[in-house]
C-alpha cells in the first residue's frame, strides 16, 4: 500500500510543519515579550480575528494555523501532529498529505468564521484533526472494512477534546474534511489493489 500511495515519508512533511510552528511561536513570543503565553493583541494580529478577516485580512485564515496561544498549546498540538502525521506520511503522497493538512485547517477556520462573528482563535488543531480523520478512515476503506468504527472513534475524540477556550468549530470542520478526503483516497486505492490482484491471478492461471 505504501508503494501505491507514493509515501511522503522521505520528504518529512510532519517535521517541517512542526519546525514552522515552532519558528512562528518564537516569532510571536518575541513580539509578546513572553515565551510562556502570547499577548492577546499578537494573537489577534496573526491568529484569526473574525472581524479582521471579514474586513479583508483573509491571510489570517492561513497564518492562524501556525499561531499558538501558549507553550502548552503548542506542545500539545505538536505532540498529536507527530503521532498522526508520521502515520499519514506512510499512507499518503506529499501532495495528498499537504492537501489534507491545509484544506482541513482552512475548513475549520472557515467554519469558525461562519459561526463565530467576534471570535479570536489560533492553532493547528483543525488541520491535525483532519490528518487524524483521514488516517482513521483511510485504512478501513482501503481494505474494504466497515467505516462505522472509524466514524465512531473520530467523533468520540472530537467530543472529549471539548473544553474551556477550545475551538470546537475548527476541530469539527477539520475532522469532517479529513474524513471525506481519507474516504475518497481509500476507495480509490481499494479499486487499484483489487485490479492488481485480479490481473496477477489471471496471469498465473494462464501460466
Amino acid at each position: 500500500m505504501n508503494a501505491m500511495s507514493k509515501s511522503s515519508k522521505k520528504y518529512m512533511p510532519t517535521y517541517i510543519i512542526i519546525a514552522l510552528n515552532i519558528i512562528f511561536y518564537v516569532f510571536t513570543s518575541i513580539l509578546s515579550g513572553n515565551i510562556v503565553e502570547m499577548d492577546y493583541y499578537v494573537i489577534r494580529q496573526y491568529g484569526q480575528y473574525n472581524l479582521f478577516v471579514l474586513n479583508g485580512a483573509y491571510w489570517q485564515l492561513f497564518t492562524s494555523m501556525f499561531v499558538h496561544a501558549s507553550i502548552t498549546h503548542l506542545l500539545g498540538n505538536m505532540f498529536f501532529l507527530l503521532i498522526f502525521g508520521l502515520r499519514a506520511e506512510e499512507w499518503f503522497s506529499l501532495k495528498e498529505y499537504l492537501l489534507i493538512y491545509f484544506l482541513s485547517g482552512l475548513a475549520g477556520n472557515l467554519l469558525t468564521l461562519l459561526f463565530g462573528f467576534d471570535m479570536v482563535s489560533a492553532g493547528a488543531s483543525g488541520a491535525i484533526f483532519g490528518v487524524f480523520g483521514a488516517c482513521t478512515i483511510y485504512f478501513r476503506r482501503a481494505i474494504g472494512q466497515s467505516i462505522f468504527s472509524a466514524l465512531l472513534y473520530s467523533f468520540f475524540l472530537l467530543m472529549i477534546s471539548t473544553g474551556l477556550n477550545v475551538n470546537v468549530l475548527a476541530h469539527l470542520g477539520g475532522l469532517v474534511v479529513g474524513l471525506l478526503i481519507g474516504y475518497v483516497l481509500g476507495a480509490t486505492r481499494r479499486r487499484s489493489v483489487t485490479a492488481t490482484y485480479e490481473y496477477r491471478y489471471s496471469f498465473s492461471a494462464r501460466g
